[in-house]
């Protein structure tokens, strides 16, 4: 899972700004992630690691989680406007068959709770990494057939996600930290406020 999920964290360019709404966690363009949507996750995430063995696992928590699962959302949003931009149609089909895909490769449906865990992704939200997954298959494919030698691909994607997240304006609410451009992450920023943290379990 976690070779897969590394497919998505070459998105390094993202540019973010202060976000002032108080429900509003990020915005991309007119797409909002309310700090609702954002605790959502991050709750099932923590309510997920109670059924599966972490002992061997480095898992995020407190405001690392939180940040971590901000900039998932806000990535699986970019690839969403990037594939209506290239006229990238996924197909239901197309989803699963990834996502069996996926569940084989991790060693089945019993394993995949914990693969899921271990990367940080909430399984109400599996469907959207999917679906990203087959975008970014998409567009390095297209990519390669355009001339793109193998090794430039990556860095390609990378570009091409921070443009349009900077043509979109993507912006975030500072309690969550800010943006650092050479990490290609939310980071902490030294701030104080009620930021949304995990609930516990």
């Amino acid at each position: 899972m976690k070779k897969i999920l590394a497919v998505l964290t070459i998105a390094s360019g993202l540019f973010l700004t202060g976000c002032s709404q108080t429900n509003e966690a990020a915005s991309v363009g007119g797409f909002k992630i309310t700090q609702t949507e954002l605790q959502g996750s991050i709750d099932a995430v923590m309510a997920e690691r109670t059924k599966v063995d972490v002992t061997q696992m480095k898992l995020e928590s407190g405001d690392a989680l939180n940040r971590g699962q901000l900039r998932f959302k806000i990535l699986m949003h970019t690839f969403d406007e990037i594939a209506k931009e290239l006229k990238i149609d996924v197909t239901a089909s197309q989803l699963e068959a990834k996502k069996a895909a996926i569940t084989e490769s991790v060693g089945g449906k019993t394993e995949l709770p914990k693969n899921l865990v271990n990367a940080a992704i909430a399984q109400q939200d599996f469907d959207t990494y999917v679906r990203a997954i087959v975008i970014s298959e998409a567009i390095t494919s297209a990519l390669g057939a355009s001339g793109v030698a193998e090794e430039e691909i990556a860095t390609k994607l990378g570009q091409l996600l921070s443009a349009k997240a900077k043509q979109l304006g993507v912006k975030i609410n500072p309690r969550y930290g800010v943006w650092d451009d050479v990490a290609g992450d939310v980071v902490a920023a030294n701030v104080t406020g009620d930021a949304v943290k995990p609930s516990a379990k």
